[in-house]
């Protein structure tokens, strides 16, 4: 087994944390120093005095790039059944890394995660990040997981090369990794942790605004998708109901070029991590969904316009909303799943 450990500018807590884990268990350490400077030198120093293996980059690439580093390395060492990755901060505690650990035993088709209840004295970013983290990662992917923010994971060894090639540099490589467990046939198993926070989270390099935007950055694409594909459908139903008289030859016909126009996007700009799924296997799933979305949709505007009595817009806006995070989470778990 080994304890995978990415590290900026640590504090001492990381000496701590492996001499703790020295004590309880003999699981090869591996630190991935991710450009933290000469200033740190003499943690990783005597981290390897310890008998830990220290990778380093030059420069500071970010949480994503040092974990698949680490990664890596391991994989082409070929030495553990399992990797445990962990921060350096000292929130994840010895006992619960070794928890993880020996789940991993029995678990070589899921991820693993120490999940923390946040009870106690728990900043408030991190309980609300966390919160709102859940719920769109439910609605992206359609699998619950408490606690989406977890550093501490388990990973068997078979998943390795996947996540050598998960997309993401920064803390937003977490998220894509939960994101794409799913299609690629992983499942998760939550295992419950202590919830610990040191100097209210001050040792923590995570920017909650540029770092956030990194990590709702599949949602915010397909919004952007979604939002063009509706005003070009929009227009072309108005367009199409003007000449025609006709509303269900307007839906089926404004439907039709926008679903085009939406499948390239979502192929090319959103979804482009799957791209081993084939056009030839993705289109007619994802034609399958617009003929569903397509009579739903019709369904809905019928209702406010026609029986209800809203204007077409209204209809149309309350229509689109409903249907939203349904087509998301299809795209993402149906059509363009490997």
């Amino acid at each position: 087994m080994t304890i995978l450990i990415p590290a900026y500018e640590p504090s001492k807590r990381l000496i701590n944390l492996i001499y703790d884990l020295i004590d309880i268990c003999d699981y090869h350490i591996v630190i991935v120093d991710d450009g933290s400077g000469e200033e740190f030198k003499y943690i990783f120093d005597t981290a390897t005095r310890l008998g830990c293996t220290i990778l380093t980059h030059e420069k500071n690439k970010g949480k994503g790039v040092a974990l698949k580093t680490g990664f890596k390395y391991i994989k082409e060492t070929k030495e553990a059944v399992g990797v445990v990755t962990a921060d350096c901060d000292g929130q994840h505690l010895p006992k619960d890394i070794v928890r993880i650990a020996e789940a991993i035993k029995e678990r070589n088709n899921s991820i693993v995660l120490g999940t923390r209840r946040f009870v106690g004295k728990v900043p408030f970013r991190s309980r609300l990040g966390n919160s709102l983290t859940r719920t769109i990662f439910s609605f992206a992917s359609g699998a619950k997981v408490y606690d989406t923010q977890t550093g501490l994971r388990g990973l068997s060894f078979q998943m390795l090369e996947w996540l050598c090639e998960i997309s993401g540099d920064k803390f937003e490589y977490e998220m894509n990794m939960l994101l794409e467990a799913s299609p690629a046939g992983y499942s998760f198993q939550e295992i419950d942790i202590e919830t610990v926070y040191l100097e209210e989270n001050k040792s923590s390099h995570f920017r909650p605004f540029k770092d956030s935007f990194r990590i709702y950055l599949p949602i915010l694409k397909f919004s952007m998708s979604s939002f063009l594909s509706g005003v070009l459908d929009f227009l072309l139903l108005g367009v199409i109901q003007f000449f025609t008289s006709n509303l269900f030859l307007a839906v089926v016909g404004a439907r039709i070029c926008s679903a085009v126009f939406n499948y390239t996007v979502n192929r090319v700009y959103v979804f482009s991590k799957v791209k081993e799924t084939s056009i030839k296997t993705s289109l007619p799933r994802y034609f399958i969904l617009v003929v569903f979305v397509m009579l739903a949709n019709y369904g809905v505007i019928n209702i406010y316009f026609s029986i209800i009595g809203l204007s077409l817009f209204l209809a149309k806006i309350l229509a689109e909303v409903t249907i939203f995070f349904f087509s998301f989470w299809s795209q993402r778990k149906f059509v363009f799943a490997k």
